[in-house]
């Protein structure tokens, strides 16, 4: 009797397997160190996929981290309840990826670029279009040259320390001087079309804080929030930043120019020593791994700008011990376009945002400003540092008025000028009031 049914095309099956480096379908947990699996039975590549199912059934996805002999080193994207020896591990054969588009507007998300409060995918399947995380930078020969003014609708920097379009800034500083709130401020008021937001290693309680208190709800209609709290996996804080960042691009793909806010790099530098140390990298500067200072330069160099948007990157330092020379403070202060230095000395005396001007920078504000701007900003700076300079004499009454004409002027100008650095969370100033005001002090 023959068969009616249709022929098998055995090569088609053959063909998929051998497409599969080696055939190898599945492997085992071996053994489990700390944060990391050893895998045997899989031929795996540094940033794959795997899923591994647990002890109780469910899937777990952990991404390959390194090699050890012949076997694979993996981490998990959460936790390792479950796991323990011998539970299958499945190699899914690609990198990992979020799905991005409009309607990611107004989401607050985790690590993993799911809904924060419900952990479902907040695309469905089709919507959207499919961007790989670990994108590489763009080729230096296709950025456009940054020569538009992004007004931050802040005094300080609009004034003295003029941003653009495209730029990189640091924002470097101890804990609690004011570095979030000047994030809100930025976010809530600049002028940008799309705003991204990464809050890396933040502890829980700041997230909705920052939501409610800095960003507002008006902030929240314009931009994308991505949120990996210091409890998650430290691959789920990198994989944050780099959601992040892919989240930036699509809008800049779209001829947006985005404000890319990231909170802050210190944490996401420290989850990523986590990660080398626990594969047995050597620790070298401070602890820092080799690997760490391998990622900085391109997660940082990602921003800028393309041939079609823009994507302007604010990023907070949290400078240990307020050592401004330690590791990570000196590294992305190489690699950014400015800093924005905020000290407690200034905090402490109740004046926000705590921008230290004399310290602080924008390298691209001579191609962004005119003569008359850049003249009148350098005489407040001067007036500054004049005053710095003699300060301790005039506190305790050894300057004697009409010695130095310019020290005079300094005191006389010293109250305008604090005035004009000063600014309340609710305020925001237009490009033209901030001229006009930075003109005042000088005449």
């Amino acid at each position: 009797m023959e068969s009616t049914s249709a022929p098998v095309d055995g090569n088609k099956y053959l063909s998929s397997l051998a497409a599969y480096r080696g055939g190898r379908l599945s492997g085992r947990v071996r053994q489990v160190v700390g944060l990391v699996m050893e895998v045997s039975g899989i031929r795996s590549f540094i940033g794959e996929i795997c899923q591994i199912k647990t002890t109780s059934g469910s899937m777990i996805s952990a991404e390959v981290v390194g090699f050890r002999d012949q076997y694979s080193l993996l981490m998990p994207l959460g936790h390792l309840k479950g796991i323990s020896p011998g539970c299958p591990v499945f190699p899914t054969g690609s990198a990992f990826t979020v799905r991005v588009g409009e309607k990611l507007l107004g989401k607050v998300l985790d690590g993993m670029g799911r809904l924060l409060d419900s952990g479902e995918p907040p695309l469905l399947p089709g919507e959207g279009e499919e961007y790989l995380v670990d994108n590489n930078p763009p080729n230096p020969l296709s950025r456009k040259p940054i020569d538009q003014v992004l007004v931050t609708g802040i005094k300080a920097i609009d004034g003295l320390l003029t941003i653009g379009q495209g730029q990189r800034i640091g924002i470097f500083s101890g804990s609690g001087v004011g570095k979030s709130s000047l994030l809100g401020m930025i976010a809530r008021r600049s002028e940008a079309d799309v705003n991204v937001i990464a809050l890396i290693g933040e502890r829980g309680r700041e997230i909705g804080d920052f939501l409610r208190n800095n960003l507002g709800p008006e902030g929240l209609k314009r931009s994308v929030v991505v949120a990996s709290t210091s409890d998650r996996s430290p691959l789920e804080r990198i994989r944050g930043g780099l959601v992040a960042v892919t989240i930036a691009e699509y809008f800049r793909d779209q001829g947006a120019n985005v404000v890319f806010v990231m909170d802050s790099v210190t944490r996401f530098c420290m989850a990523q020593r986590e990660i080398g140390l626990a594969v047995g990298e050597p620790p070298t500067a401070r602890g820092y791994t080799p690997s760490v200072f391998a990622l900085l330069p391109r997660f940082l160099e990602r921003t800028g700008t393309s041939p079609r948007g823009s994507i302007t990157g604010f990023y907070t330092v949290l400078v240990d011990g307020d050592d401004f020379t330690e590791p990570i403070t000196d590294a992305v202060r190489g690699i950014l376009d400015g800093h924005i230095i905020l000290d407690r000395n200034i905090a402490a005396r109740n004046h926000y945002p705590a921008i230290d001007i004399l310290r602080s920078t924008s390298r691209l504000m001579p191609a962004l400003a005119d003569p008359e701007h850049m003249e009148r900003a350098a005489e407040v700076k001067t007036l500054l540092a004049t005053y710095q300079q003699v300060e301790d004499l005039i506190n305790i009454g050894a300057y004697k008025p009409g010695t130095r004409p310019e020290i005079d002027r300094a005191i006389e100008k010293r109250e305008e000028i604090l005035d004009f650095l000063r600014q309340g969370l609710e305020q925001s100033f237009r490009w033209e009031e901030t001229m006009d005001q930075l003109a005042g002090l000088v005449q």
